[in-house]
């Protein structure tokens, strides 16, 4: 199975951290961000990850090269523009799906902190094209994204918990959509709705470490926990 990370972001949040270094290179307990997900990738039995690259992306290329250090090969796509989440995903199709079989694939924002197992995500999605990883609402978000069904399904109504950044997406869940901006960029979240309505979209709860490094603030709190 392949993955995806999410590398390519500004982190404007993250300044001054981010004013000279990319979000993902940032360390917690001595450890780049993008390198815990490669351990844990490789753990879990990935054998390709697919990085997108914008901002400040020749110091990830020069931090991680072809992946032989973690254990996992290593291949990027390069965005002359930010073309946000589901954009940087859908131009990078040709590299998760070459030869168009539909093979589910692993998809992780960079800039979380988890001791997720990925190897959680059974590859199989049966009729869903997507399968996202909830988590507790944490206090900047105490509203939440999205209620999931009895039947799985992720709904807009009933308990609401929070999107991980964490997820498995078929290719078809990036193709025939209709809102794609001229350039390309899309965020994922202009996917869930409509996926939502059709009944193609589920999800799971994770109640273990989670931590979306957003601000210096947070980041300083997890470097600070045992």
């Amino acid at each position: 199975m392949k993955a995806f990370i999410l590398a390519a972001g500004e982190g404007r949040r993250m300044l001054p951290l981010t004013s000279n270094r990319p979000k993902p290179l940032l360390e917690v307990h001595g450890k780049a961000l993008i390198d815990w997900h490669l351990e844990g990738l490789a753990r879990a039995g990935i054998t390709l990850a697919v990085i997108n690259l914008h901002y400040l992306g020749d110091q990830i290329r020069a931090h991680l090269g072809n992946g032989e250090a973690f254990g996992i090969d290593i291949a990027y796509s390069e965005e002359s523009g930010l073309l946000e989440t589901a954009g940087g995903i859908r131009q990078a199709l040709p590299l998760l799906d070459p030869h168009g079989q539909d093979e589910p694939f692993v998809v992780v924002n960079g800039d979380v902190f988890t001791d997720y197992d990925f190897a959680l995500l059974s590859p199989e999605l049966g009729d869903w094209q997507a399968r996202l990883v909830m988590v507790n609402n944490p206090p900047h978000h105490p509203e939440g994204d999205y209620g999931i069904g009895p039947d799985g399904c992720l709904r807009a109504s009933g308990q609401r918990w929070t999107y991980s950044g964490i997820g498995l997406y078929s290719p078809r869940f990036f193709r025939g959509s209709t809102t794609v901006s001229q350039n390309g960029s899309q965020m994922l979240r202009e996917l869930f709705v409509p996926a939502m309505a059709a009944g193609t979209l589920g999800g799971e709860v994770y109640k273990g470490q989670w931590t979306d490094v957003g601000t210096p603030t947070r980041l300083a709190a997890l470097n600070a926990a045992p």
